[in-house]
């Protein structure tokens, strides 16, 4: 045995009090008469706890940890204790009373029982081989996996053995390591630590400034980018105690506990849970009466689980939409966003959702949001919600008839980014079949655009719509010759009219679009398509037997076939 510091430190004398007293009780509870079943079962504790505190012994530092300050004595106290009741036992003629007897040698033997599986934490986690094993020393940057190992279970052992004070410190290194900006703490933690006794302490019953302590890092674990720690929360039960925290916590700790809540759900395999655990009301109340931040990963919360069926449900019922309209009205930038997710999901997923929306007049108040909003993604969901509603007809006919809403989706086709100008294309494609001739003319500024849009492959349907929407603003005159006056536009349909460049471009919507300019048969129309070139692919297209080029190139030579190439190669345009 390691017994060097004997005779200065306190603990020697005190392992071995513990030793000698361990040694007497063993024998006596061999020899007791009463509550022979109960000693039974103790000296099988009494034998376990020999064999540790054998082992304490020979750990080359144990003298050094500060646990056992607070561990040995409380040890040595249960002995004593147990001592006193042997004594009592091994009387023949024990008289006492029998109930008071088995509630005391009950509690002794829960006290034993739980000092002697924190020993075996102690020893199990190899802090008394080492010589370092003090809570405050933070490794530092250069430290290695194996030193970072240490010092987690180290911290670990402290927050479960020992008392306030010790769960604190530990704590704040925790914390520290975690809010250290190394990306590979929160995994270490949950591999190294015991995120199921952290978890344990967000019980309402701990103390305050611990449990306090303890959400904050069971928030960093879930809200870390490594996907273990978030693992590790959820599988120990953390979903559970976080929802009634953000439900009946202070505002910060409500903070704290959304935005882990809003990580959790960001897994689909956990998003099902909050249900389960009946976290839908506490976050539609998070979003309807929260902080700021409270509301912003309530609702991104609510993003994550609005595509699971049974959760689906559930936020219909529970008042979900009213709420998440008046935060997209009222929240901030990013609560705005998250709640325009949330609506644009709920309005693609069937007509019940589609009627709690519209019947809280949210297609008027996401039609003038549009005007207003600065933020491109929210922008996205709010027409991707919108575009949902039009699977109304009454919805349909209400955006077709705003001249403002139109001319706005004009502008994002013509300088939205790539993903807004696709929703919007293929949004005016759909209300195309009720605008009316002047709203037409107001969309004609789009026009080259849309014509750019067409010669984009991908992704699927976009020249489709580009062209649908195209053909209904080409049926008002003042549009056709408005784009035959673009140059760039003209070039660009003839080089797609091109047989060569068909993967540019489906020679189908080109030719339409090209049949629909030459439809009032004007002559400067097809003078100008014709001398951009026109004419000989439009023939290439008609040989090829193209939907609707054999029509195409008779309107583009009025008619007048035969005495085609005699034009053109005495250089007389064919449009006069």
């Amino acid at each position: 045995m390691h017994r060097a510091t004997a005779a200065i430190n306190p603990l020697q004398t005190l392992l071995d009090l513990i030793n000698s007293t361990l040694s007497l009780l063993l024998r006596s509870s061999l020899s007791v008469h009463s509550f022979v079943g109960r000693w039974t079962a103790l000296n099988s504790k009494l034998a376990s706890l020999h064999s540790s505190v054998a082992d304490i012994s020979d750990s080359p530092h144990w003298a050094q940890n500060p646990l056992l300050h607070t561990l040995l004595p409380q040890l040595l106290s249960t002995l004593q204790r147990l001592t006193a009741l042997a004594d009592q036992c091994t009387d023949a003629e024990f008289a006492g009373g029998k109930l008071l007897m088995q509630s005391d040698l009950d509690m002794a033997a829960s006290s034993l029982s739980n000092q002697l599986r924190d020993l075996d934490l102690l020893l199990r986690s190899g802090v008394l081989h080492q010589s370092n094993a003090i809570v405050l020393s933070h490794p530092g940057p250069g430290s290695d996996k194996e030193d970072l190992g240490f010092f987690i279970r180290d911290l670990f052992t402290r927050l479960q053995i020992g008392g306030v004070e010790f769960k604190k410190k530990a704590l704040e290194s925790l914390l520290q390591l975690l809010n250290g900006g190394d990306d590979k703490s929160p995994g270490l933690v949950a591999r190294e630590g015991n995120v199921a006794y952290l978890i344990h302490l967000l019980d309402f019953h701990q103390q305050p400034s611990v449990r306090e302590q303890a959400i904050f890092a069971v928030c960093l674990l879930a809200s870390a980018d490594d996907e273990s720690s978030r693992k590790a929360v959820f599988e120990e039960g953390g979903l559970g105690p976080l929802l009634r925290i953000l439900e009946s916590g202070s505002t910060h700790l409500k903070e704290k506990a959304a935005m882990a809540v809003e990580a959790l759900t960001g897994d689909p395999e956990n998003a099902w849970a909050v249900s389960a655990y009946g976290g839908v009301s506490v976050l539609i109340e998070g979003c309807r009466s929260g902080s700021p931040a409270t509301q912003t990963h309530a609702a991104g919360a609510i993003r994550n689980i609005a595509n699971v069926e049974e959760i689906k449900t559930a936020l219909g019922e529970e008042g979900a939409v009213p709420v998440l309209i008046q935060l997209l009205l009222s929240g901030t930038m990013t609560a705005q966003e998250k709640s325009a997710n949330c609506i644009a999901i709920l309005a693609s997923s069937d007509e019940y959702f589609r009627a709690l929306i519209i019947r809280e007049r949210a297609l008027q108040r996401l039609m003038h949001l549009i005007q207003d909003l600065r933020s491109s993604d929210t922008l996205e969901h709010v027409l991707r919600a919108i575009t949902s509603l039009t699977a109304s007809d009454c919805c349909s006919k209400i955006l077709s008839s705003s001249t403002l809403f139109l001319v706005q989706l004009a502008e994002f086709i013509k300088q939205g980014n790539t993903t807004l100008q696709q929703i919007s294309v293929s949004l005016l494609a759909h209300l195309s079949v009720h605008v009316s001739d002047g709203n037409k003319r107001a969309l004609g500024s789009c026009m080259g655009s849309l014509v750019k849009l067409m010669e984009s492959p991908k992704p699927v349907g976009l020249q489709e719509s580009a062209a649908q929407s195209l053909l209904s603003l080409l049926t008002v005159r003042s549009n056709r010759k408005e784009l035959v006056r673009d140059e760039k536009s003209v070039m660009r349909l003839v080089q797609m009219l091109d047989p060569k460049n068909h993967e540019m471009a489906s020679s189908n919507f080109s030719v339409a679009v090209v049949a629909a300019v030459l439809s009032g048969g004007s002559g400067g129309c097809r003078k100008r398509l014709v001398a951009a070139g026109a004419y000989p692919h439009m023939q290439r297209l008609a040989e090829m037997e193209i939907a609707g080029s054999k029509k195409a190139l008779q309107r583009l030579t009025g008619g007048r076939l035969k005495t085609i190439f005699s034009w053109t190669w005495r250089g007389i345009d064919p449009g006069n």
